[in-house]
C-alpha cells in the first residue's frame, strides 16, 4: 500500500460509503463506484461532505474498470448485493488488494471469495452511524467506532488499514479474532433492524416501547444462547445493555431494513435474523422468535413485490 496517497475504492456511494469516502478522502486518492449516474453526477459537482464540514473532492465512476487499480476496496453494498457488485473485479485487481467489509449480517466473506476467489479480506464492525440528507451529503453523530479482523489478509493488513483510518480521523482499532464482534454486531441487528422496519419507526422508540423492547430483548436473548452453543465468545456480558448502547448512537435514525422496505429494495434479513435462525438449527437451539420476523420481514417483502395482494 503507498503510504504517501493510497487509492481508495468505495463501492457503494450510500450514507456509509460517502461517510467513510469523505473522512479517507483526507488522506487518500479516493474513487467512488455507484450505479446511480444522478448520484454521481451530484458527488462529481460538489464532493462529499459530513455534518457541517467542507466538502472533499473524489473521483466518481460507474464503471469497476476504474477501480481496479485501487491499493484497497471498502465495500458498502448491501450483503444482498456483494456478488453482483464484485463479479467485476474477479481477475482483475492485484491478489494482495484488500477487500474490507463493514457490512451487516454473517456470510459476507464467503460472498467475497465465491466471487473473487483467494483475496485478503478484511471484516469489522462499526458503530458509525450516517444518515443522508442530500447526495453526497450526511449527518453522523461523530461518536462511532470501527474494529476489525482478518478474514483471511495477514494481520499487518489489517493493521495498516486501522492506521491509514485513524490517519483520516475515524476512530478504530484491531482484534486477533473478529468472529465474536460480528456476532455481537449480529446480535444487535437482529434485535433492531427488524423492528424498525416492521414497525416504520426510529431506532430510539424501541427501548422507550415496552412492547417492542421486550420483543427485542427475546430476540437478543436466542441469538446470544446460539452464539454460546456455537462456542463464540461474545464482547459483552449483557446483550440488551450492547443494543441500547448502540442505539444511542443513532437514536433519530431508521434502520436500513426500513429504508429497503421502504424502497422496495431486497432486505438483509436472510443475512440477520435468517442466519441465527440457520445457526440455531444447526446447533439444536430454538429460536422461535427470530424466525417470526424473519417471516413477516419476507411477507412485507412480497407484499411489497405484488401491490394487488395488499
Amino acid at each position: 500500500m503507498n503510504t504517501s496517497r493510497p487509492k481508495v475504492g468505495i463501492i457503494g456511494a450510500g450514507a456509509m460509503g460517502t461517510l467513510f469516502g469523505f473522512h479517507l478522502a483526507q488522506e487518500c486518492e479516493v474513487n467512488v463506484l455507484d450505479q446511480s449516474n444522478e448520484l454521481l453526477e451530484q458527488i462529481a459537482k460538489s464532493g462529499l461532505s459530513v455534518n457541517d464540514s467542507s466538502p472533499r473532492t473524489v473521483g466518481t465512476t460507474s464503471s469497476p474498470a476504474a477501480l481496479f487499480t485501487s491499493s484497497v476496496l471498502f465495500l458498502f453494498v448491501k450483503a444482498v448485493d456483494t456478488l453482483t457488485a464484485l463479479r467485476p473485479f474477479a481477475g482483475q485487481l492485484d491478489p494482495a488488494t484488500p477487500i474490507v467489509s463493514l457490512q451487516n449480517g454473517v456470510g459476507n466473506e464467503d460472498a467475497i471469495k465465491t466471487a473473487l476467489g483467494s483475496v485478503p479480506v478484511v471484516l469489522g464492525i462499526t458503530t458509525e452511524s450516517s444518515l443522508t440528507v442530500a447526495p453526497g451529503r450526511v449527518r453522523s453523530s461523530k461518536n462511532g467506532y470501527t474494529i476489525l479482523g482478518s478474514g483471511g489478509a495477514a494481520p499487518s493488513t489489517s493493521q495498516r488499514i486501522v492506521t491509514l483510518m485513524q490517519q483520516s480521523g475515524l476512530r478504530a482499532s484491531v482484534v486477533y479474532d473478529i468472529r465474536p464482534h460480528l456476532w455481537g454486531k449480529l446480535i444487535a441487528n437482529a434485535a433492531i433492524n427488524a423492528i424498525s422496519a416492521l414497525l416504520d419507526c426510529e431506532v430510539g422508540a424501541i427501548p422507550r416501547d415496552a412492547n417492542a423492547a421486550a420483543l427485542a430483548q427475546t430476540i437478543a436473548r436466542e441469538a446470544a444462547a446460539v452464539a454460546a452453543a456455537l462456542r463464540i465468545k461474545l464482547p459483552f456480558s449483557d446483550p440488551w445493555q450492547y443494543i441500547t448502547e448502540i442505539i444511542a448512537v443513532g437514536a433519530d435514525s431508521r434502520s436500513s431494513m426500513a429504508f429497503d422496505l421502504a424502497s422496495r429494495h431486497p432486505s438483509e434479513i436472510n443475512h440477520i435474523n435468517g442466519a441465527i435462525v440457520a445457526a440455531g438449527r444447526r446447533a439444536g437451539v430454538p429460536t422461535p422468535f427470530n424466525e417470526a420476523v424473519l417471516r413477516l420481514i419476507k411477507s412485507k417483502e412480497a407484499l411489497n413485490a405484488s401491490p394487488a395482494l395488499v
